[in-house]
This record gives structure tokens, sequence and C-alpha cells, in this order.
């Protein structure tokens, strides 16, 4: 017998900041792709970094310009923490030791994916690996709402901490969404978790009233927390915190970065990757794909997974799920994406202009969900393909 699909639930998303140890590294490796791709799109990069206390490594593998220096790494991170607003005791951009081990690309990696070189002489995938897109209607944005909800909390109280309007809250930051669901569909807010660095001297009372405007602002009219199910701050205090408190790592928040675990994960990292590692590119050309499926009509909810093999240029495998949603056959609206958009690693690139400075501003708030701006960033969240899928599909 066929198990009845689950209808009514509850669903917890988290969100971290751009101060959140982890997130100060996708910056920094982000931070030093954009220089590459300033100055040559066709850099190669796949950039690392921890951080600890007093502390920066850099690491990893580049094939770019010679006039990408050592030197102009090194800036080029102390500006990325100088943005995210550290300069305390024990990580400051002014003091921070900052130790570069970038060194050139593997010639057995390059070959696979140089178009004109090793066994399929197209451009060839940079690693082999599963990469899943998804977009859903239970926000403007198509995301998931637990994840665009925390998103949105932690991305308001950053802005105002920067501007100066909010005084008292430091860089590092987590927040925490539970939502409940009737018929598969969020009808208001079970609890809310917002532990948030802050300023010596302020009690636990004091930074919930700082951080309860936030939550007010960002949640659905007529969604109210219930004062017991919202905690800030629960262990009491967070004055430590960032590399001091806790060490980071590029592309540890993988579930944060994309769809707050309400959609399969293929499991790679974006942050520090050039668009010619699929582990990035292909999970953005699937949710450009999943989401104009969507935003054109034919599911309420949509999973695309695309599969690949390095070295190889076509995918080895296209995947759709509309979930019970769909207007029209799996089978047909993927054959109406292939006649639309190129999915080999080059067609990808180009058909989504990746190879720009364009990645900095990812590092946090999620990949995805944002608005495309006009130098090409998030190019992945447009919806330019609904005229083309109602004239395939009908």
């Amino acid at each position: 017998m066929q198990q009845k699909a689950l209808t009514d639930y509850i669903f917890t998303s988290e969100s971290v900041s751009e101060g959140h140890p982890d997130k100060i590294c996708d910056r920094i490796s982000d931070t030093i792709l954009d220089l590459y791709m300033e100055a040559d799109g066709q850099s190669r990069v796949a950039c690392e970094t921890l951080v600890t206390t007093d502390c920066v490594v850099i690491a990893g593998e580049t094939r770019g310009p010679k006039s990408v220096t050592k030197e102009k790494i090194e800036e080029a991170a102390r500006q990325a923490i100088k943005k995210i607003g550290y300069d305390q005791e024990g990580f400051s951009w002014k003091t921070v030791n900052v130790d570069v081990k970038l060194h050139a690309q593997s010639v057995d990696i390059a070959q696979g994916v140089d178009e004109g070189t090793g066994v399929d002489t197209d451009e060839g995938a940079g690693d082999q690996g599963i990469m899943f897109g998804y977009a859903c209607k239970e926000t403007e944005a198509l995301m998931p709402a637990p994840l665009h909800y925390s998103h949105q909390i932690l991305r308001r109280m950053a802005e105002d901490r920067q501007s100066g309007k909010l005084i008292g809250i430091e860089p590092d930051s987590k927040s925490q969404v539970t939502l409940e669901y009737r018929d598969d569909k969020p009808v208001g807010v079970r609890s809310v978790v917002v532990s948030t660095q802050h300023a010596e001297g302020l009690s636990q009372d004091d930074v919930k009233e700082l951080v309860r405007p936030y939550i007010e602002e960002v949640l659905p009219e007529g969604w109210v927390v219930p004062e017991e199910e919202l905690y800030v701050n629960p262990t009491g205090r967070f004055v430590i915190g960032g590399p001091v408190g806790d060490a980071g790592l590029t592309g540890r928040k993988i579930i944060v970065d994309t769809y707050g675990g309400a959609a399969p994960h293929g499991g790679g990292a974006f942050s520090g990757k050039d668009p010619t590692k699929v582990d990035r590119s292909a999970a953005y050309i699937a949710r450009y794909l999943a989401k104009n499926v969507v935003a054109a009509g034919y599911a309420t909810g949509c999973t695309i997974q695309l599969a690949y093999a390095i070295g190889v240029s076509k995918p080895i495998s296209v995947y759709l799920n509309t979930h019970g949603t769909g207007t029209a056959p799996e089978t047909v609206i993927v054959d109406a994406l292939k006649q639309l958009v190129d999915l080999r690693p080059r067609g990808i690139r180009e058909h989504l202009q990746l190879n720009k400075p364009i990645y900095e501003r990812t590092s946090a708030y999620g990949h995805f969900g944002r608005t495309p701006t006009e130098d090409g960033g998030f190019s992945w969240e447009k919806t330019d393909l609904i005229a083309e899928l109602q004239r395939i599909l009908g």
C-alpha cells in the first residue's frame, strides 16, 4: 500500500551572517575569484580559505594573469574582512596575518577542461558530480520560506549594523526559523532562534529587544512568534565571536547557501570556484531552469538534477521532478529545457554570462532567491525563459 504524502508538518531552516567564521572564508575566497575574473575572465580558480585567531590561510590552485600578485591577494583578503566589519582584538583586518599558499592548477585537470585538449575536445566539466536546482511558490523569490526569512533577518541586521543604525551588535550571527505547513503551504511561524555576537555590557534581554524588530519586519503580516518560542542568545552571552571563538573554512555552509534542506544537495560547495567548475555553474543553471518552470506555471515546486563526468562536455543525465504539481509531463518539460539551454559547461557559462567578477556578493545570505543586477550578477535568478517555455509547451 502506497503511503500518503505528508502535507501537514513543521519545517526548519537556518542562516548564518557574513561575519560567521565559515562565511568570512567564503567571502575571502570569492573576493579572490573576482580579483582573477576582473583581470581575465578565463582565469581558473579553486581557492580555499581558513580563518582562526589572528590568522588567514589561503590555499588552492589558480591559472591566471601574473598581474594578480600575492600582495594584491593579501590586500583583497584584508578588504573583505574590513567590509564585514572585523576590527577587534584577535581578528582585525589591519593586523591579521594573511598567508597565501596558492599554486598553479594541475595540467591533468586543465586538459580535461580546455577546449581542444583531452579525450573530449569540447570544453569539459571541471569535475564529476551531481548538482541540484529547486524552486517553489512559497515566497515571491520562489524559495523555501524558512530559509528565505532566516536570510532576511540577518541581512537586515547586517545592513543596519554597517550603517551605524544598529549599535551593540557585532558581525557573527546565526538565525533559525521554524514554520508550520498545512496542505504543503506555510501558514505560520512556530519559533525563531537568533544568536548574535554583541558588545560587552549588553544583557540577554537587551540583545533580544535589539533583534526583535528585524524578526517582526521580515515575517509576513499576522505571523507572530510566541514569546516563549523566541530564542535570542539562548546561552545568555555571546561576546567572543568570529574567528576568535571558532575557526572557519570555505564551503562548510552548503545547505545555507542553497535551499535550507528543503531540496537535495549534490555535496559540492560554490565559493572560490570559477565557473568551469560545474559544482557551481551547473547548480546555478539547475536553479535557473527550475525557477523558470515554476514561474511559467508548469509546477508549484520543481527539482532538477544534473550530472557530469570530468573532462566530458555533455551532461551524463538530466532529471526533473515536479512533485505531483506539474501541468505538463516531466519528460516534455525536460525536452523543452534542453531546446532552450545548452547544458554543456561552456553553454552554461555563456548563457548566464558567468566569466565576470560577480561572486563576492553571493558569499552570504544565499546564492539563490536574490535579485539580478545590471552587471550580470545573479543572472541565474532571471525568469526570461517563460515566453519560450509557453511557446513550446502551450
